[in-house]
């Protein structure tokens, strides 16, 4: 473990943001993370991001030796739309998982990008999840960006925090929406009953904002792009159905009785758009539809 001692001679600055002008090597979200985990110490004592240094302070900060990654890398076919130095853009099909979690070690994005990208992905997340910025759910399929550096890993979450990322789904909803736009600002949060579900939480949840408008209507269900200002766990899901209109093959947040058997929600992301965080250019990606969205479609139009 690598120690460092410092003396401040400011005052009034937050811990995070000293820290990251004086440690060059670390981004201020892994700082955070050291203060969170009582690595960093004032004066000996732990402190929280928000502390404010006085003269004279002596700060340690005790940093961990780097990890081995211990997750296995797997020759996953994985559709790359566009790889550089500091990022790599990829397609995630349906139905995989983006990184390791208890019980499901193999078959995930992050297994894959093991194999393609070796050790060059993003140590910002630790080992389970190295180079991950943002995710979809498992059955969510799309475009994703990931952080091959840890200097594109901070822009990126910068850019996430600030709703600089153009974030672009398509869905297909139980029920017919009559208006052609529409904009859902409800707060979402732990469901008060069932943890592992999210739920609007007026009490507890944090602001999300969806937008959406209708691409087109059939007998019993619409065809729309929701477009996300906010970035909350299951977002989309939770707006829809809390609106009356839950995506198809939603199992946790839609209808019992769905119909149309398609093995997960009808949800792709389609279209991703940022700045690049190293090369400053504006750069924006688009997944094709898959197969089974197109099936779905063709499906309600016969009918």
């Amino acid at each position: 473990m690598e120690e460092i001692i410092l003396v401040s001679n400011e005052s009034g600055i937050r811990i995070d943001a000293w820290l990251c002008g004086k440690v060059k090597d670390y981004s201020r979200s892994y700082i955070q993370k050291l203060i969170n985990d009582g690595m960093i110490l004032v004066n000996g004592k732990p402190v929280k991001s928000n502390y404010k240094i006085k003269q004279n302070d002596e700060i340690l900060a005790r940093i961990p030796e780097p990890q081995v990654l211990d997750v296995v890398a797997e020759d996953i076919d994985v559709p790359i739309l566009y790889e550089d130095e500091h990022i790599i853009v990829v397609d995630k099909p349906k139905g995989m998982v983006v990184h390791p979690a208890a019980g499901n070690y193999s078959g995930t994005l992050v297994n894959a990008l093991l194999k393609h990208c070796g050790t060059n992905l993003s140590n910002i997340n630790g080992i389970i999840r190295p180079g991950i910025v943002h995710r979809i759910d498992k059955d969510t399929s799309g475009v994703l960006v990931v952080a091959k550096s840890n200097a594109a890993h901070e822009g990126l979450s910068e850019k996430l925090k600030d709703h600089d990322i153009e974030r672009v789904y398509i869905a297909v909803v139980h029920g017919i929406i009559r208006e052609d736009y529409g904009k859902i600002d409800a707060p979402i949060g732990r469901h008060p009953v069932d943890r592992k579900k999210m739920a609007v939480n007026t009490k507890n949840g944090r602001r999300a904002v969806t937008r959406f408008k209708v691409l087109e209507r059939f007998k019993d269900a619409t065809y729309i792009e929701a477009t996300l200002e906010t970035g909350r766990t299951h977002q989309i899901r939770v707006h829809m159905s809390y609106i009356g209109f839950p995506i198809i093959g939603d199992t946790v947040y839609g209808r019992k009785n769905d119909i149309y058997n398609i093995n997960g929600q009808a949800l792709h992301a389609k279209k991703l758009g940022f700045v690049h965080p190293i090369k400053g250019e504006y750069m924006e990606f688009e997944s094709p539809l898959p197969e089974y969205f197109k099936e779905l479609l063709e499906k309600l139009r016969k009918s």
